[in-house]
């Protein structure tokens, strides 16, 4: 067992390294924009290929930075732990659960696989009759769920279904009854099918909006609204229980977490809105970046090396925040969902020993859409105050049809801003002067279809894994989100003592 005054160690080494200019790195090294890039190219036979290409050299990463992060990595086990996780041992130590979530695309345990490939199969026949007619005529779903039980759906179902829509699905995640009106107004309930996705099926949110949505079908005269649900949950006795038809409860393990759940059951709503076909096709591009991940080690493990990354600015440079930036319209919400997959699982302030964290952990991870984030936010990026590490993605093919210059035009702007914040711009006037020497990652991938976004949906999770085992945290619970949960149900219930502001807005809100 490696001392925690060795890895201490490794942390006042790589403080100690100087810290040189970005276009200083390059003129050092010539060969630094190769080095430090790397393609990533996986046949999927029927189901596709995958094509990603990641450039790191726009970091500070310097070789002596990368020597001390791979001692770091050794120094943490991490090895070890990417064994633990793969094999279905204990990761997540306060829940004493393994994490599963890679067994549901085929990487995993042979039990584990074979349980995750007989839970698609039900899922798939599930699917498949839908679209043959045989629940009836159906051209809506309402998908209920939150957090990871919608964040996963809405990015693959808005990414994917820009050509074809099997099935016309909206996803409502907020307790907000604005947002389950919106839903009611685009569907006829005759034709609609009500999805509940919920791990403990207890969530309040959620399960409030599923009790609304059998209300809005019987009102419209719905003669069995319970026969037009599906339950997506790892609680499948309790699904049962509120009233959901056995066969059309779709379970997944418990061991798969919600914000990792989108290969499980809760990717029912993909399926049915782009068939079984481009829904397998994401397990397997995901199943490839797995493939590397557990194969590669040290710098040449792009995860790993994207956690170096993170790691220098929110340890070493001390950023508070992280932007991603999709100059995809398909991946409009992928920033949405890496905000709760890396601050949820990575903003902990102890470790897996329950003793505090020396240092920053998660960034504010927040990002938009290119180009209008460059008419927004890039202002700051370029000339604020704020060092801010950004994530460039961008897809090499265009997703519409229209002249080519407008593709031309995005590409041509992605790039261009990389090139800016990390050249920067003297001027003689203070007010139009750039620093320069800011840092980016970009991301080109070949396409957006559905193998490549579950390849790089599959590269977070990893790159979320590799930061917590650099950080010594367990990435699979969620505690934080509990104590508002609770204090919510003492304002429901009227008991409990609450602060003079707490108590004086419940009496405005009408709630006391």
């Amino acid at each position: 067992m490696t001392s925690n005054a060795a890895i201490t160690d490794i942390w006042n080494r790589l403080r100690d390294l100087p810290t040189p200019r970005l276009t200083d790195l390059f003129d050092a090294d010539p060969d630094r924009a190769s080095r430090l890039s790397q393609r990533l190219d996986f046949d999927l036979g029927e189901l596709g290929q995958v094509g990603l290409l990641a450039d790191f050299s726009k970091t500070h990463l310097s070789h002596e930075a990368l020597d001390a992060f791979e001692a770091l990595a050794e120094a943490r086990k991490f090895e070890k732990a990417r064994e633990d996780l793969f094999e279905g041992r204990v990761v997540n130590a306060t829940e004493g659960r393994p994490a599963t979530h890679g067994a549901m695309r085929g990487s995993g345990t042979a039990p584990a696989v074979e349980e995750g490939e007989a839970l698609l199969a039900r899922m798939g026949m599930l699917v498949d009759a839908i679209h043959a007619g045989t629940l009836g005529e159906v051209k809506h779903l309402i998908h209920i769920g939150i957090g990871g039980s919608a964040l996963g759906p809405a990015l693959a179902i808005d990414a994917l279904t820009r050509d074809l829509e099997l099935v016309d699905v909206h996803v409502v995640s907020n307790i907000d009854g604005l947002a389950l009106e919106q839903a009611f107004a685009a569907c006829d309930p005759a034709t609609t099918l009500i999805a509940v996705a919920s791990k403990t099926f207890t969530t309040t949110e959620t399960m409030t909006n599923a009790a609304s949505a059998l209300r809005w079908l019987s009102d419209n005269d719905v003669s069995d609204p319970s026969g037009r649900v599906v339950a997506l949950t790892a609680n499948p006795e309790r699904a049962v229980e509120w009233g959901v038809d056995e066969t059309r409860v779709l379970p997944f393990p418990e061991s798969v977490g919600g914000r990792y759940s989108l290969w499980s059951s809760i990717g029912f709503p993909v399926a049915l809105a782009v068939g079984m076909e481009d829904f397998r096709a994401m397990l397997a591009g995901a199943q490839a970046i797995d493939t590397h991940f557990r194969a590669e080690t040290g710098r040449e493990n792009l995860p790993l090396l994207a956690a170096f990354a993170d790691q220098y600015y929110a340890r070493i440079r001390e950023c508070q925040t992280r932007a991603v930036f999709a100059y995809d319209e398909r991946l409009a919400l992928l920033p949405d969902y890496l905000q709760q997959l890396e601050m949820e699982s990575n903003g902990k302030r102890v470790d897996v020993a329950g003793q505090p964290v020396e240092g920053h952990t998660a960034p504010i991870t927040w990002g938009g859409v290119g180009t209008d984030a460059q008419h927004a936010v890039f202002q700051l990026l370029h000339q604020g105050t704020h060092l801010v590490p950004v994530d460039f993605i961008a897809s090499i093919a265009p997703g519409d049809e229209l002249d080519l210059a407008h593709h031309k035009a995005l590409l041509m702007n992605c790039l261009a801003q990389g090139a800016a914040l990390m050249a920067g711009q003297d001027a003689d006037d203070p007010a139009k002067s750039y620093p320069g020497d800011r840092p980016s990652t970009t991301f080109l991938i070949d396409d957006c279809d559905a193998a490549t976004l579950g390849a790089l949906i599959a590269f977070h999770e990893h790159r979320t894994f590799a930061n917590a085992v650099l950080m010594g945290i367990n990435p699979f619970d969620q505690f934080g989100v509990e104590l508002g949960k609770q204090i919510a149900k003492k304002i429901e219930s009227g008991e409990g003592d609450f602060d003079p502001s707490t108590t004086r807005l419940m009496q405005a809100a009408g709630l006391r």
